[in-house]
């Protein structure tokens, strides 16, 4: 039986192999940036008229994934302030928002708002956007004396989600024209180098941005950034010669993310922490890099109850031999009604209890439910997988009693009619 105490009272007397593990998180900005110093002196050029009082482009910032445009942005807003402190000048107030998790117009404005006056926030729902919008103009006249960065991470992200996302961006590009005392400048960054083709003509017009791109960074330079992280984050000796070449081949092999590349580090450290030995090795390197890729949804999946895998392959089946057209719970219950009957020791479900379970299924991500409403006719839930066919058959093969109907194809797939209850309709979609 696992003794916890014993295990904790054994690992603090180990030696240590970390010096400083946070150095190797994403949230860490080193003082130097390894191979961005192009990028660094391209972002600081625009950004320098700030100390003379004058206002700078707005900046668009592309490239993929762990190329450290975020870093480096960071790294500017740092030394810039630096400067105005030193010269004694207003600094400059940097927000940074990432859109992954301020996903909408009205979070966006509201957020900024809360940045600059956190005493007064504005609610997170139920303002005008025009009433939230000449709040935030007020609240920069009043509390933003120089300039105030917005920066808006993952922006393409927030142009998908909404088509009021674009009014937002128009607005906030020309907000300049209604301000009094502070001013704002935009820096958006996106990994998707195509992403302004998505903008209304009318946003980029009154953006008028400066363009940086990231490449991607090489085996080469990912082992100048691991070598200068792993000098704080680890003990002297604690790393072997081959870990730091080999992390970094392995990266710049499968797509030159630096976050991956520390990732994979701290996780080799990790794992010969745990394991109690002194020394990190490529063998500590390759355990480590199996358990990142490991497939999470493949793990969840096998996981899941029969009724839940069944309903799941009922799914499957109706989205395989039906192709684009819209698939209901209904459509959903017909099939499972179908297959339930062909697995052994298995209870047919209630239709309710079927749409609870595709519920779960949804908040879990491996499928998407969405209720349409149909206006006097109600709502309709429309439910599409959100993993691939291929891998949604290779999950559901690892159940043995699953196996032999993943080739099989339910007669309901050609009704035109779904039964609810015992009585037949025909389909809206």
């Amino acid at each position: 039986m696992f003794d916890i105490d014993d295990y904790f009272t054994d690992f603090m007397k180990n030696e240590k192999i970390f010096e400083d593990r946070d150095v190797l998180r994403p949230e860490f900005i080193p003082s130097i940036l390894p191979h961005r110093d192009l990028q660094v002196k391209r972002i600081a050029e625009i950004v320098a008229c700030t100390l003379k009082n004058s206002m700078p482009s707005n900046i668009f910032i592309f490239g993929k994934t762990g190329t450290g445009k975020t870093a480096v942005v960071g790294h500017v807003s740092e030394r810039l302030n630096y400067q105005c402190r030193k010269a004694g000048i207003t600094e400059s107030q940097w927000i940074f928002l990432n859109c992954q998790e301020v996903n909408t117009g009205y979070r966006i404005l509201a957020k900024i708002c809360a940045e600059i006056d956190p005493n007064d926030p504005v609610p997170i729902a139920g303002w005008p956007i025009d009433v939230i919008f000449d709040k935030l103009v007020e609240k920069l006249d009043k509390f933003v004396e120089g300039i105030c960065f917005l920066v808006l991470d993952e922006i393409d992200i927030l142009v998908k989600n909404t088509k009021k996302s674009h009014d937002v961006l128009y607005n906030l590009a020309r907000i300049n024209s209604r301000l009094k005392k502070g001013r704002v400048n935009l820096i958006g960054i996106s990994n998707v180098l195509n992403f302004k083709s998505a903008l209304d003509p009318r946003v980029l017009s009154s953006l008028g941005e400066e363009e940086i791109v990231f490449p991607a960074y090489n085996a080469m330079e990912l082992s100048d950034i691991l070598r200068q992280r792993a000098q704080k984050a680890f003990n002297e000796n604690a790393l072997d010669d081959s870990v730091i070449p080999l992390c970094a081949a392995l990266a710049a092999k499968e797509h030159g993310d630096a976050r991956k590349a520390l990732d994979l580090l701290r996780k080799a450290g990790e794992l010969a922490e745990r394991r109690n030995t002194l020394t990190v090795t490529s063998d500590h390197v390759y355990f480590a890099q199996a358990d990142i890729e490991k497939d999470k949804m493949q793990e969840y999946c096998e996981a899941l109850p029969l009724q839940s895998k069944t309903i799941l392959l009922s799914i499957y089946h109706m989205q395989k031999y039906r192709g684009e057209q819209a698939i209901i719970t209904g459509d959903i219950y017909n099939a499972y009604s179908e297959i339930s009957t062909m697995v052994p020791g298995l209870n047919k479900l209630t239709q309710r209890r079927v749409s609870e379970l595709i519920r779960e299924l949804d908040l879990s991500g491996m499928v998407n439910a969405r209720v349409k409403s149909n206006g006097r006719y109600g709502r309709t839930k429309f439910i599409k997988l959100n993993i691939p066919l291929n891998d949604t058959s290779k999950y559901l093969k690892n159940e043995r009693r699953l196996n032999e109907l993943i080739n099989y194809r339910p007669i309901c797939v050609g009704q035109k009619t779904i039964q609810h209850n015992g009585t037949k309709f025909r389909k809206l979609a």
